[in-house]
């Protein structure tokens, strides 16, 4: 979820010191087990992926009201592809993840279940894709979270303090346009700072990318917003403290994966798919 969502004419003073101790720790605690299972990379990564994609796909599950049974088969395949992706076999990875969201497309009276099923294999492949990259991987993972959490935080803090116009009310009534514009400038200064700390050279380029996925992330977030709207729920579960589900804590994310991988191939070709998101 962006933090943007808690934007609203309330302020800071809407949350108490308890709620805001809840999500500050709930964030703290899910972004250090992110973080560790990133840097050890590897079968930790695709532990961590495997288990992120379980929860989320649960969780669209009771959203979309989809047979859990059937749903769950689809969940099993994902975790499968990260399996073989992780061993070192990205080509079957991938044409299995593929084939998923086909047979869910041709399964499916309506959209939500391929969509569900695309969505979580962009999370779960998109993160273990760059991680496995063999040039930065680990340093273009930590970008995107980099810029995804520093829009989310810029979003929050903005958009309670100013306030002003929504941005789109009929899908999501409490974003405002200071926080969208807040955590845009936000995410391009995380991206830069990544890029400075990393010494993979700072420029527009860099800067350019940065806000493109903290963009997406954002369209993430609405579009999670537009689900949840669409079937009349105010979160995607409860298994976060002080957030609700875990999709509402991935959504940007998701969408910010799949910005950074479209760039790294369309920059640097699958081989080089880290590198050509970071390297210009």
């Amino acid at each position: 979820m962006s933090v943007a969502r808690l934007t609203g004419a309330g302020g800071f003073a809407s949350l108490s010191r308890n709620e805001m101790l809840v999500r500050l720790a709930s964030a703290a605690i899910l972004g250090g087990l992110t973080l560790a299972a990133a840097w050890f990379g590897g079968w930790a990564a695709a532990l961590g992926a495997s288990v992120a994609v379980v929860v989320v796909h649960l969780e669209w599950i009771g959203l979309t009201g989809d047979r859990l049974a059937i749903a769950l088969l689809f969940t099993a395949v994902l975790v499968a592809s990260f399996a073989l992706l992780v061993a070192g076999y990205a080509a079957p990875a991938m044409s299995l993840a593929a084939m998923a969201v086909v047979v869910a497309a041709l399964a499916a009276r309506e959209p939500w279940r391929p969509v569900g099923v695309a969505y979580c294999a962009t999370l779960g492949l998109g993160l273990l894709l760059l991680r496995q990259a063999p040039e930065d991987g680990l340093t273009a993972v930590m970008f995107v979270f980099a810029v995804v959490w520093g829009t989310d935080s810029g979003a929050f803090f903005v958009g309670r303090a100013v306030g002003g116009p929504k941005l789109w009310p009929a899908i999501s009534p409490n974003k405002t346009w200071a926080g969208a514009i807040g955590g845009l400038v936000a995410g391009i200064a995380a991206g830069l700072v990544v890029a400075v700390v990393v010494q993979v050279g700072v420029g527009l380029a860099v800067a350019l990318v940065s806000a493109l996925l903290s963009l997406s992330a954002q369209v993430g977030d609405l579009f999670e917003s537009a689900v949840k709207r669409r079937f009349g729920a105010k979160d995607s579960g409860i298994i976060v403290p002080g957030h609700g589900g875990l999709m509402d804590r991935v959504d940007g994310l998701v969408f910010g994966l799949a910005a950074a991988m479209i760039v790294g191939v369309l920059h640097g070709g699958p081989s080089h798919l880290a590198a050509g998101l970071l390297t210009w």
